[in-house]
């Protein structure tokens, strides 16, 4: 598999987090909500710009100058560190190729303190 390929399904795997940032922040909404669409929109964009920026911070401290080969695989180990990190972050949740994946009753805990 090429880094691009593997970029392209790190990035759509990653990127599923942004349903559980939005709940968190929102709790509990449609997927039609337009504040839920919103959260999601912004979250999505962030997580990526987070990775991308740290990618490329690693890559201009370590060499001074960079290649567009360099630069994915520096953003694909970022996104595979962040999605490690978000898991710590909301046990008995993980994200996968479909979605973010639920291990209960692990994830209802991490889950029942988010919204009053």
């Amino acid at each position: 598999m090429s880094t691009e390929t593997a970029l392209r399904a790190a990035i759509e795997k990653f990127t599923h987090w942004r349903a559980v940032f939005a709940g968190w922040q929102l709790g509990t909404r449609a997927q039609q909500d337009p504040e839920c669409q919103a959260v999601r929109d912004h979250r999505e964009l962030t997580m990526l710009l987070r990775a991308e920026v740290n990618a490329l911070t690693r890559l201009l401290i370590d060499h001074q100058s960079i290649t567009v080969a360099e630069f994915q695989q520096a953003l694909l180990d970022e996104i595979q560190y962040l999605d490690a990190d978000y898991e710590q972050k909301f046990p008995g949740m993980r994200s996968s190729a479909e979605g973010i994946v639920y291990d209960l009753p692990t994830a209802a805990e991490t889950m029942r303190h988010w919204r009053p």
